[in-house]
């Protein structure tokens, strides 16, 4: 141990309370306490039990944390009185830390700690001693149980749990206004000594901040600290144990400290006057400009509301405080007109909205500027004198009459002269017109109220100087009613009689419609053309009439059809009236007056055929009959498929067929004697490259003189192609198996060309058209080669 561990634990014995040996020795008690302190007591079978006095002597154990010795740490000594010094007796330790961090001498009885203790992990330790014969190992002493307790030295700092912490108060607070508390924690024993005993100071954050020493408080030191100068501090805070004694261990922690912003400040315009400009055409909400205060606070603090206070555009102009900028917007209120004002001076307030009455003797929160605005002069479209135009006419005026009149004019100084015009989308027709010069609108065609009751117009009013500014103004034109139109029967009527009606009986009642409106609304009577025998017309005066009989019976077989004429007239001016004829039929009818039947002929058919099973009749042959034309048609329009089915392009090919012919006996591939005489081809030839449909007629060419020669035969056919429309629209190559005689170019086969021991010419295929080119170059080719090398 050296000389500085043996000093502090002089300094630390002197420290302590209480101090107390750490080697304690335990013997039996001496006798001197009554002897009726052993007592005895009976037992189950009579027998006197004997309690054996202790041989213990305890006491706590003391001992000193964080040893910093080489050896083990001496902690006490165990002792029993039964110890003779001969090494019989085994002193056994158990408990806490028993054989790992405490150890016992068996035959001493001497208790040591084999490692430094923290008291910080564990403040005391329980354990129990036993001494026992060595050889019975019987005990000689019962088990007790005793403590040793870890004395505490300052050996931990105090620290606090948070490296930094955040705070805020407001700004312009009293002095000693709390902020924040810190706390901090010594791990030492808070009951031994001062090692826990904690005091705060502040190390950084003077002369703004203090810190109450007993409780780490901080508080405000300074009145009236403002966030407009400065809004953030960092204040350093120190605990230090020992009572803040020389000597003691310390920790610190920061604090930032932020000033939360109060509304100390006013909003204050910038300028205390404003001009702005608009032109005189801005509709109504237009945006004029904007007009904004500053105010040094923020937030709800800085919210500011804008009105308009005086001036003499109060009524043309409004205001309106924009909360994302905190801004006030202008706007146009009511039309401007440079001609009639051109100059407006509004004063503006701008005021806080949330106000705090501990700052109102900093002054009025608020503050005013004038704003001028300027009305700009702008080459305006036409106005007119109406925002919309209703006219009235009566359908039957003449062509040309002028209906009404619409009036505009320039609202500019210059006063430019207007041109009117219709905007032919709302008159299709082209029923109006209107004069360019006056405005004047009047009729181009005859008007009609049962066809269009209402036309509306617009009108286009432009400036002949700037055609481009024009102005629209609806007119609407009214038709009104006159009494061109008789009345007509409401609907069709289909009457009959039975024949065995009687006189006076009713068998129709009719109405009448007439597309006029008068003012005093539809009346309508009804009377006959002429006396009628058979019939009679009853008005009942409210747009009706009844159709009676004049006799009685009647028969279907001398008159089957009855026609009545009726002459139905209204009660206008003009009076207008019409003739309707009734169409009434004599039918067969039942007791009830129910119709069986109306025609002479329905007595010849059979009684259970009625009309409606004849119809039905019909009706399902003339859907059969439509059946079989469709069919019919669709196997007639069947689709042409070409024997040539491959989907590439065809032209240039050679078809060529594998099967040979039978020689000339064989005419079923071609008829030879077309080749000999052409006057012998069919009318009705039909092509072999299509499947035989509807095609076009091949044209009657002039038979060739007997003996013709071949290649004059060719070329012929070859003229005939070319100007054939129903030729196929691609070359081909059609082979002929009879050369005809004296051919100048002998045999078209290439079968004996090998043979031939001269050369041939082929330069006359050049002549036959452009579709032997092919060929006059693939044989004329060889020739030239032929003399090349």
């Amino acid at each position: 141990m050296t000389v500085q561990q043996v000093l502090l634990l002089l300094l630390l014995w002197m420290w302590l309370p209480h101090p107390c040996h750490t080697e304690m020795l335990f013997r039996r008690t001496p006798d001197l306490r009554p002897k009726s302190f052993g007592g005895r007591a009976l037992g189950n079978d009579g027998k006197a039990i004997h309690r054996q006095k202790r041989g213990w002597m305890w006491n706590q154990f003391f001992l000193l944390e964080e040893y910093t010795g080489s050896d083990y740490q001496y902690v006490g000594k165990l002792h029993s009185d039964q110890d003779k010094g001969d090494g019989s007796l085994k002193y056994i330790l158990s408990g806490d830390g028993a054989g790992t961090l405490f150890i016992i001498d068996e035959k001493t009885g001497d208790i040591h700690a084999t490692r430094r203790i923290d008291r910080e992990e564990k403040a005391f330790y329980t354990l129990r001693a036993q001494a026992i014969n060595r050889r019975t190992l019987r005990p000689v002493e019962p088990e007790s149980e005793f403590v040793i307790k870890i004395h505490d030295i300052n050996d931990n700092e105090p620290t606090f749990p948070e490296e930094v912490y955040t705070a805020s108060v407001p700004e312009m607070s009293v002095v000693g206004t709390s902020v924040v508390q810190v706390t901090a924690t010594d791990a030492d024993d808070p009951s031994y000594g001062n090692s826990a005993r904690i005091i705060y100071s502040i190390l950084q954050g003077q002369p703004y901040f203090s810190v109450e020493p007993g409780k780490g408080i901080i508080r405000t030191a300074l009145p009236n600290m403002n966030r407009e100068n400065r809004e953030q501090y960092q204040v350093v805070i120190q605990a230090k144990d020992m009572g803040g004694q020389m000597g003691g261990l310390s920790g610190t922690t920061t604090v930032n400290i932020t000033l939360t912003d109060v509304n100390d400040n006013p909003p204050r315009f910038p300028q205390s006057t404003i001009h702005l400009r608009i032109p005189e055409s801005s509709p109504v909400g237009t945006a004029i400009g904007s007009v904004k205060a500053t105010d040094a606070d923020t937030g709800k603090n800085a919210e500011v509301e804008y009105r308009i206070i005086d001036g003499d555009g109060t009524d043309m102009f409004d205001i309106v405080t924009q909360k994302d900028t905190q801004e006030g917007i202008i706007t146009v209120r009511k039309p401007l007109d440079y001609e009639t004002r051109r100059l407006y001076t509004l004063k503006v307030e701008a005021e806080n909205t949330h106000v705090d009455p501990r700052f109102y003797y900093l002054g009025p929160f608020k503050d005013t500027t004038i704003v001028k605005i300027s009305v700009e002069d702008v080459d305006e479209p036409p106005v007119f004198s109406r925002s919309s135009y209703l006219f009235e006419v009566h359908e039957d005026i003449e062509l040309g009459t002028i209906i009404g009149t619409v009036m505009a004019r320039d609202p500019d100084s210059a006063s430019s002269p207007i041109r009117f015009s219709l905007d032919r989308h709302t008159d299709l027709d082209r029923i109006f017109n209107i004069h360019s010069g006056n405005g004047s609108i009047y009729t181009s065609k005859p008007l009609d109220r049962e066809i269009s009751q209402w036309h509306n117009l617009s009108v286009i009013a432009a400036e002949i100087n700037n055609p481009k500014d024009t102005t629209r103004v609806p007119v609407y034109v009214r038709i009104l009613d006159v009494n061109d139109n008789a009345p007509q029967f409401a609907v069709f009527y289909d009457t009959f009689v039975c024949e065995n009606a009687r006189a006076g009986q009713l068998i129709q009642t009719i109405s009448a419609v007439d597309k006029d409106d008068p003012l005093g609304g539809q009346k309508f009577f009804f009377s006959l053309a002429a006396v009628n025998p058979n019939f009679t017309v009853q008005d009942n005066e409210d747009n009706t009439a009844r159709i009676l009989t004049r006799r009685n019976g009647f028969s279907r077989h001398e008159i089957s059809t009855y026609l009545l004429p009726v002459v139905i007239s209204d009660n206008d001016y003009p009076i207008q009236s019409s003739t309707g004829t009734l169409t009434i039929r004599v039918c067969a009818c039942d007791s009830r007056g129910n119709m069986q039947s109306c025609s002479a002929e329905a007595l010849l058919l059979p009684a259970g055929l009625s009309t409606g099973a004849l119809v039905a009749i019909l009706l399902c042959i003339i859907i059969l009959l439509v059946i079989v034309v469709l069919f019919a048609a669709l196997k007639r329009q069947r689709k042409k498929e070409p024997l040539i089915l491959s989907k590439e392009d065809i032209r240039d090919n050679i078809v060529s067929y594998n099967d040979e012919g039978g020689g000339e006996e064989d005419t079923q591939a071609f008829d030879i004697g077309t080749l000999r005489n052409p006057a012998a081809i069919e009318d009705k030839k039909l092509r072999r490259d299509i499947i035989p449909e509807t095609l076009f007629v091949p044209r009657r060419t002039p038979s060739a003189p007997d003996n013709t020669d071949v290649r004059d035969f060719i070329n012929q056919r070859l003229k005939e192609h070319d100007t054939d429309p129903s030729a196929p629209p691609y070359d081909s190559l059609a082979t002929y198996a009879y050369e005809g005689n004296d051919s100048i170019a002998e045999s078209l086969s290439s079968l004996e060309s090998g043979t031939t021991e001269g050369d041939q010419n082929y330069d006359y295929l050049r002549e036959w058209g452009p579709r032997f080119n092919k060929l006059a170059e693939m044989y004329g080719g060889g020739e030239s080669d032929k003399d090349t090398s």
